[in-house]
């Protein structure tokens, strides 16, 4: 039986099997991609420009399409899968428009010869390996700065989104990505590691948890490979000071569960000044007892299932085992009985050091607030976990936040606002959260050759 399969979440049924590839295919695959290299690299990037903005217009024309796999796949609700595809197409069209200025030559100070420029040159073919929560978006971020550089690409998916993995390969292809400059493969982890090592392939890109990205980097480092990680995050939402603590509940309560809280940079952890504190805990309780939970290609559906049932049960052990130490459950952190992966979303409070989930990312719809008797406490709080992707920090006093915010040990710091993703922004964090930078002009440098051609003086 192929690992690769559409199974539903919100029924627990298994629609669709995908063959995968055999051992005897991953050189084959490699030296496609390698080929293909040899004449991307050779296209203008004015013309690689045009075959991503043609793959965003194909977004936007096969939107419906789209939108229905992941719903189908991981359990996004209607409108995120909808807003997930514009964000991808986004990203798409943002290189196609400035990928051509960001591959021209740089022309530095001479320094005593003729001329000193620095070229920006593809490197070879890379290897992706994408996650679940985001596929359309998280492809995009890769996919879309390196093949407007002229690399080629083999993208690994997860084996849950093998559908919509084939139906970005055909947007590609349809767009004018040559077949083996862009190849989709349902490979074994065992696989990827092989096609790491060739020593065709020059680089290597995940977007996943930090078990997988240990074992890419092993095997890239070990080879000497290019490596970039998107890992896991437990971002902090600190709320110094607010006007309306009923407001400021309602943006962290709707941030925390879109994608049914499934993302790397939700806010996970909310840290809230004492005078809020109270407050804050009876707002986001109520707005997660109020959401509607259901069926994800429902229009009213807020919150749909997790992506598996094995995902879920994972969520609601680790609220068990919170409160199993001593923290206090609010609301919710069980299962919905009937088919699929539904849970109750969850607020805990009274979470501290000696507890596993302090330390730990918790991937669902789970709220652990945190009472700050000052702004030092508040920002200990935010930085005493081994993750650092992103964090906010919310006050009208905006001198004030971005006091705080500039003390983050993370990659992506927001005043006012949570996870905000454009395509001209850098995405990316330090510590476990991984290494390297995607989108804007950040992502095209990541794997590139900066090469530099100088001429001596007569």
């Amino acid at each position: 039986m192929s690992t690769y399969a559409t199974t539903n979440p919100a029924t627990g049924r298994t629609e669709r099997e995908f063959p995968s590839i055999a051992d005897t295919q991953v050189d084959t695959v490699i030296g496609r991609s390698a080929a293909a290299f040899d004449s991307w690299r050779s296209v203008s990037p004015d013309e690689r420009a045009a075959a991503l903005r043609r793959t965003a217009d194909i977004y936007a024309e096969r939107s419906d399409e789209l939108a229905v796999a992941i719903t189908t796949e991981m359990g996004k609700p209607r409108a995120e899968s909808v807003a997930e595809v514009e964000l991808a197409a986004s990203i798409y069209r943002w290189y196609a428009d400035h990928g051509p200025d960001l591959l021209a030559d740089e022309t530095l100070d001479p320094q005593g010869a003729e001329e000193s420029i620095v070229q920006t040159a593809p490197i070879g073919p890379l290897v992706g390996v994408m996650p679940w929560n985001y596929p359309y978006y998280q492809v995009a971020r890769f996919v879309a700065p390196n093949l407007m550089a002229g690399n080629t690409i083999i993208l690994k998916h997860a084996s849950i989104c093998a559908a919509s993995s084939a139906l970005m390969a055909d947007a590609l292809h349809d767009a004018g990505v040559p077949g083996d400059a862009y190849i989709n493969v349902y490979a074994s982890s065992d696989q990827v590691a092989d096609m790491i090592a060739d020593p065709r392939v020059r680089g290597v890109s995940l977007t996943g948890s930090e078990k997988a990205g240990s074992a890419v980097a092993e095997v890239a480092a070990r080879n000497l490979k290019k490596a970039v990680l998107e890992l896991g995050g437990s971002d902090p939402f600190i709320v110094l000071d607010t006007d309306d603590v009923a407001s400021v509940a309602r943006t962290a309560a709707t941030a925390r569960l879109s994608n049914t809280g499934q993302a790397c940079n939700s806010p996970k952890r909310f840290i809230v000044a004492s005078e809020h504190y109270d407050q804050f805990v009876d707002a986001v309780v109520a707005e997660f007892e109020s959401v509607t939970i259901g069926d994800p290609a429902a229009d009213d559906t807020d919150l749909g299932p997790l992506s598996s049932v094995e995902a879920r049960d994972t969520v609601i052990d680790q609220v068990r085992g919170a409160v199993e130490q001593g923290a206090t459950l609010h609301t919710g952190g069980t299962a919905i009985e009937g088919d699929g992966a539904f849970m109750r979303p969850a607020v805990l409070t009274g979470i501290t050091a000696e507890m596993d989930v302090y330390g730990e990312e918790v991937f669902g719809p789970v709220a652990m607030i945190y009472r700050a008797e000052s702004v030092d406490d508040a920002v200990r709080l935010a930085n005493d976990v081994d993750f650092g992707l992103s964090g906010s920090v919310w006050s009208p006093d905006l001198d004030r936040a971005r006091a705080v915010a500039d003390r983050l040990e993370v990659g992506m710091a927001y005043v006012n606002e949570h996870g905000t993703t454009l395509p001209g922004l850098p995405f990316g964090g330090v510590k476990r959260s991984g290494f390297g930078r995607e989108l804007g002009r950040w992502g095209m440098g990541e794997f590139v050759n900066a090469k530099l051609r100088r001429t001596a003086a007569e």
